[in-house]
């Protein structure tokens, strides 16, 4: 991955047909910003470069890539979009809710267009007119996530649990519907609940400390990136106090949650990638492009928090499969890859 990352911020995917010359070769360019350095996120990115290069070798054209991370900086993500604009970038990627918002905002007079990979939910945001007809000059994909559907794994586990933490950053616009979702399960099947909340990684940790405290018997996320980047620093802690954490993306899982549940994010990199190259290739309308939306049903479970809570992985897979289009078990790692 890294490899690719520095092929990226070299601005290097070109490639020509053999006999072709690159004076020949459409050639275009694209800026590429990342909300944040996470395991779902990154993914997006890889495969977006990966199926860029495919397109670019197959339709005979070039991409010249202009990559850069905010690190959920607002100032330097304004910084970072206004650069794109200042270079005349041909197109715009914005991976998560608030790149989409503000490269939505800031490329609305020069109407250069943007497509958004991951956002939750773009109408919700006001990214979008609808998900059909997004208007202006943007479209994307969505990693929308079916809340009742994880919540409904919660249950199958431990059909006694009595009390549910929700973890999530209240400033993540990605986490708003998914947290009022599950917050109307609950209340329908009459479970308590508890909100803790962070808006940096030593905040999620003492608010994972404080459900901790406070015993509850499974803890949700939404596909929060505040907590994903936090991840790594709280899983410990969790499956020590034997907590199963149920969260919206393969990610959680693979940085040592109990489960993750969501779409492929490879795949939506590489769905994303398509959106582009046929905007630009096909001068499509962003605005007329549907959002391309994705099956929620994979549940990829991390084999050692199983161990640690003393579950079997195979036994939980059978109790999981009647809910979801596929059970797969990973173990933790930083990145994917690892």
């Amino acid at each position: 991955m890294k490899k690719v990352f520095a092929a990226l911020v070299a601005g290097a995917v070109a490639l020509c047909p053999i006999g072709a010359t690159a004076e020949e070769a459409a050639s275009y360019r694209i800026g590429i910003c990342n909300y944040v350095d996470d395991a779902s996120l990154n993914q997006i990115v890889e495969n977006i470069q990966s199926r860029l290069d495919e397109i670019a070798g197959e339709e005979g054209v070039s991409f010249q890539i202009d990559y850069d991370n905010c690190n959920a900086d607002a100032n330097v993500l304004s910084q970072i979009i206004a650069n794109f604009e200042a270079d005349k970038v041909d197109l715009m990627v914005g991976i998560a809710t608030p790149v989409a918002m503000s490269m939505q905002g800031i490329t609305e007079e020069s109407g250069t267009p943007v497509v958004f990979a991951a956002v939750s939910d773009p109408e919700g945001a006001g990214v979008v007119d609808t998900m059909e007809a997004p208007g202006a000059n943007i479209t994307g994909t969505s990693d929308y996530l079916d809340t009742n559907a994880i919540m409904n794994l919660i249950f199958a586990l431990n059909p006694d649990t009595a009390k549910v933490g929700l973890l999530y950053d209240v400033g993540q616009d990605a986490s708003t519907t998914a947290i009022r979702e599950a917050k109307a399960f609950l209340d329908e099947k009459g479970v308590s609940y508890k909100e803790y909340t962070g808006t940096s990684i030593d905040e999620v940790g003492l608010a994972a400390e404080a459900a901790v405290a406070d015993k509850v018997d499974a803890i949700f996320t939404p596909s929060d990136n505040t907590v994903m980047t936090a991840e790594l620093s709280i899983y410990e802690t969790l499956a020590e106090a034997g907590i199963p954490h149920f969260a919206g993306a393969d990610s959680f899982a693979l940085n040592g949650a109990f489960l993750g549940y969501g779409v492929d994010y490879a795949n939506l990199g590489r769905e994303t990638a398509d959106m582009v190259a046929d905007i630009l290739l096909n001068e499509k309308d962003p605005g007329t492009v549907p959002v391309k939306t994705f099956d929620n049903g994979t549940a990829t479970v991390n084999t050692e928090i199983c161990e640690a809570l003393g579950l079997s992985y195979d036994e939980v897979a059978e109790i999981f499969s009647p809910y979801c289009t596929q059970v797969v078990p990973i173990t933790t790692a930083e990145s994917f890859g690892d």
